[in-house]
This record gives structure tokens, C-alpha cells and sequence, in this order.
């Protein structure tokens, strides 16, 4: 584990490459949230279309507004979120409730997939296996799940994930697998 000098480091950077994130979002205009037509994203790799979300000529998905996450970084087959735990996604037990892990973490593996996609071919999340290994309250003041593929074939992609706080603590990991298929789907 790090020390807390390390930390707040570590901190510092994740701070400010969310920050550049967001400048390059708003270079375009005010940050969008919403989903890409078809005809906005046929034609494009994965990597392609995380290009057009990163310079602001697509938008970006709702759930990361509505769960307070943002990727910071997605390239052939990685993808990096990160997040701060706060207190609308609590649980009655008084601690951040495991959906917002799952999310996180679906995100990133799912992404890391995508990205190695060539154009005309698309993926949908068959399985997801989340292991929650420590709590996680607003007292952590952020995290980043990144995912790696595993493995991307013709019709499965396979990756995973871990979500980590800036002193090294892992909070959870996942496994994912994705069917892929073709974009728009063929005719019969």
C-alpha cells in the first residue's frame, strides 16, 4: 500500500486529469450527455467513437451523470473511469451501494472491450461477475476502475476490472463477458 504522502499525489494527478478531461469536453460547448443515433456512430471503430465522445461530437452516456463517474481515458483495449463515492448512491447500511460498483466496473471492462472493435461490429454485456472486497463511503474521495481485455474474438470479448482508491486499497474486481455482433445487424 502507499503512503498517505503517495496518496495525495496520486490524488492530485487523478484530479488533474479529470480536470483536463473536462476542459477538452467543454472546448466544444457545454458537456453533453445523451446516446448517439445509429447513423452517428455506423462507420466507426470503437476507438473512433470514443474519439467523437472525448472531442464533444458525440455525447456522453447519461448513467455517467446520473452516477457520478467520467472516463478518463480509452485506448485498444483499456478504458479508465473514475468516480467519487457520495452519499446518493448509499445504501441503507450506510455505505456506497454495490450497483454503483457494478456499473463502475461494467463500464470500464465493457469499454476496454469496445475499443478493440472495427467498424460495423458492436458488443452487449452477457456476464458480469463483481467481487465488492472493501467497503467504500464518501470518506474515499475518488476511485478509478480500469479495465483490460482479456481476450476479443469474432463473437466474445472478455475482460477485466478493478476499482482502486489513490493509496493502492483495492475496493472491488470484475470479470466480464461481451457477444459481439454485427452493427447494424444483417438483413436475413
Amino acid at each position: 500500500m502507499n503512503t498517505r504522502a503517495d496518496a495525495a499525489t496520486v490524488l492530485a494527478q487523478w484530479e488533474a486529469d479529470e480536470a483536463a478531461v473536462r476542459e477538452r469536453l467543454a472546448r466544444n460547448g457545454p458537456l453533453r450527455y445523451g446516446v448517439a443515433t445509429p447513423s452517428d456512430v455506423i462507420g466507426l471503430t470503437g476507438q473512433e467513437m470514443f474519439q467523437a465522445m472525448f472531442d464533444g461530437k458525440l455525447p456522453m452516456p447519461p448513467i455517467s451523470e446520473t452516477l457520478g463517474f467520467i472516463a478518463i481515458e480509452v485506448a485498444n483495449g483499456r478504458a479508465v473511469f473514475q468516480g467519487r463515492p457520495a452519499l446518493p448512491y448509499y445504501n441503507p447500511l450506510g455505505s456506497v451501494h454495490g450497483g454503483w460498483y457494478a456499473t463502475l466496473l461494467d463500464s470500464a471492462v465493457a469499454c476496454a472491450v469496445h475499443s478493440t472493435l472495427p467498424a460495423g461490429r458492436s458488443y452487449t454485456t452477457l456476464e458480469l461477475k463483481t467481487n465488492m472486497v472493501r467497503a467504500l463511503t464518501r470518506d474515499v474521495p475518488c476511485v478509478r476502475a480500469e479495465g483490460n481485455i482479456v481476450q476479443v474474438g469474432r463473437q466474445i470479448g472478455i475482460a477485466e476490472g478493478r476499482i482502486v482508491g489513490p493509496d493502492g486499497t483495492l475496493y472491488a474486481h470484475a470479470t466480464t463477458t461481451c457477444l459481439i455482433f454485427d452493427f447494424p445487424p444483417r438483413k436475413a
